[in-house]
């Protein structure tokens, strides 16, 4: 039988290499949608697809119903848009990698300190992959995001993991650089820039100018000398970094990066050197010593029931829904937080799969590089796990999340919903989402409007969740007259039903019926809300008809926020 050859979307590897025989084809196919999709910026529609993977539109159409199936994208239109639960998959990832919980509060902490962005970033063979990032808000500031592929040699943290590299690692390099000499297979960063010396955005003499692969042997020594390495504008003209490795306790190898980014706007490169290296290696000390007295980390629980899930959905959808592919891409979650490496054995017991099944799943994800084979005869995730939607969805936001859910629900209920959040000043709404129905009297709030809480439905369960936060911070009940400013309302909202109905308060024959959005930690962040007129829904139609709706759709946006904010920041607004 001849050997199959994997499919176009590559994009990480010089050359395609032959798919063992065992591979799952529907697999690889289905991993080629999510990294084109991923490169894409995280939407792109189906006929775009079929030539970017070189896959027949009947396939395509295929994967792109079996990812909607997961909730890993959702078709809008001719569209395939990339959807939070995806973020599952570089959780996973993340996860068993333990570093972001262990060092990323302190990497926010130097960010703060210094003013400057801090990164932490990951060797992914020849390319740099962040897995934390600390940003600052200006107009000038970093659009790199968690999960983005750098090549190594454009990066500061490049040349401190290059100082570990085999010789097999060094002749992928060079393989890599041949034939992708522009870098078109880093979608994250601009094409390269080679300017004048002597003109803008040149390296200064012994930086180099990163043409050519001496210079990057000759920062690699550098590094290895000093134990640090500078970035002066390789990326793009303006943006220079300073970097520091943070070791492995046990083994003494790099287990990351610290990186301070500027622009030379704020500090030049010998600034960098000189001002905030000392305080940069401060931090890398004190993130060692908390790698260094780190417990081992107790195994969450596994996945459950995806067997009888996948074989469900087969069921229910026939031959459009990849039971192979669905099946394949469960054995990624099986992988978390005290699970970094797993046996054969074991993820099959996790993902409840026959043991043939997860064997074929293991040995496609190593031959495409998502997992590696380690000493004891186990499995462990690769950085380039975060390759699979992850980056273009790192920086999403609460209202981006919960747009999609809100027009389900107008489509549903034919009435306006909204989405608010407190303000800063004190007992203030903001809408920071809306979806009008289509009525020709109907409800429209232009996102941003600020109203006092009191008196809307979404105040009352926003002000309601404040109170019950601060009354587990103190320990204790609020004061009396604190009590009376949140209204009778407040009360139905904190009860068990767990909503807020307003009957023409804020206008008349307006009625609206709210619920809470919950963080990772129970904290109500957020409120949703439908509207209707009097003469459409009585209050009791509103609670009987409206309510189940509401909550169901809330408990979505839920699940998709703490998926995207387990190892991201999700802005409310």
């Amino acid at each position: 039988m001849p050997a199959k050859t994997t499919p176009p979307p590559a994009r990480e590897t010089p050359t395609p290499s032959p798919v063992p025989e065992e591979a799952v084809t529907p697999l690889i196919r289905g991993i080629a949608v999510l990294t084109e999709l991923t490169a894409a910026g995280g939407t792109m529609s189906l006929s775009d697809l079929e030539r970017a993977t070189g896959l027949a539109r009947s396939t395509v159409d295929r994967i792109a119903a079996t990812l909607a199936r997961m909730g890993y994208v959702r078709l809008d239109g001719r569209d395939a848009v990339l959807a939070p639960p995806v973020m599952e998959l570089g959780n996973a990832y993340l996860a068993a990698l333990r570093l972001p919980a262990l060092l990323s509060a302190r990497a926010d902490a130097l960010a703060d300190d210094l003013d400057e962005s801090v990164s932490l970033a990951v060797a992914d063979r020849d390319g740099v992959r962040f897995i934390h990032q600390a940003t600052r808000r200006r107009a000038m500031s970093l659009s790199f995001r968690i999960g983005d592929l750098l090549p190594a040699e454009r990066t500061a943290p490049g040349p401190l993991f290059a100082t570990e590299w085999t010789d097999a690692d060094w002749n992928h390099w060079r393989a890599r650089r041949t034939t992708d000499p522009q870098d078109h297979g880093f979608p994250a960063i601009p094409p390269r820039h080679h300017p004048a010396p002597n003109q803008p955005g040149a390296n200064q003499p012994g930086e180099g100018c990163d043409d050519d692969t001496t210079d990057f042997v000759r920062r690699t020594a550098k590094a290895q000398a000093e134990h640090w390495a500078l970035d002066d504008q390789l990326i793009e003209p303006g943006l220079v970094a300073v970097s520091a490795p943070v070791r492995d306790p046990l083994t003494s190898r790099i287990a990351c990066v610290a990186s301070v980014v500027s622009h030379t706007s704020r500090h030049t490169a010998a600034d960098l050197r000189t001002t905030l290296l000392p305080r940069l290696r401060t931090a890398v000390a004190a993130m060692e010593e908390d790698l260094r007295q780190a417990p081992p980390a107790e195994p969450g629980p596994p996945p459950a029931g995806l067997a009888l899930w996948t074989g469900a959905s087969k069921q229910e959808l026939g031959r459009e829904f990849i039971e192979s592919l669905a099946r394949g891409l469960t054995v990624l979650t099986a992988f978390g937080t005290g699970r970094a490496a797993l046996t054969l054995t074991e993820v099959a017991k996790a993902t409840g799969l026959a043991r043939a099944t997860a064997r074929r799943s293991l040995i496609t994800y190593d031959h495409l590089g998502l997992v590696t084979p380690t000493a004891d005869r186990a499995f462990a995730l690769t950085p380039r796990v975060l390759s699979l939607g992850f980056p273009p969805l790192s920086r999403t936001s609460l209202p981006r999340i919960a747009t999609p859910h809100m027009t389900a629900l107008t489509d549903l209920l034919h009435e306006s919903t909204s989405l608010a959040v407190l303000t800063d000043t004190p007992d203030h709404i903001q809408y920071t989402a809306h979806v009008p129905a289509r009525h020709v009297m109907s409800v429209h709030l232009t996102v941003g409007t600020r109203l006092p809480a009191n008196g809307t439905s979404a105040g009352t369960v926003l002000l309601a969740g404040r109170a019950e936060a601060s009354e587990r911070t103190e320990g204790a009940g609020r004061a009396e007259g604190d009590r009376r400013a949140r209204a009778e309302g407040t009360d139905a909202a904190r009860s068990e039903a767990g909503y807020a109905l307003m009957d023409e308060e804020l206008e008349e024959g307006l009625r609206t019926i709210a619920v809470p959005i919950r963080d990772r930690n129970g904290r109500t962040v957020a409120a949703l809300t439908a509207a209707t007129h009097a003469a459409r829904r009585t209050l009791e139609e509103c609670v009987k008809d409206i309510l189940p709706a509401l909550t169901t759709t809330a408990s979505h946006i839920e699940t998709d926020l703490h998926v995207a904010s387990r190892f991201t920041h999700v802005p409310l607004t």
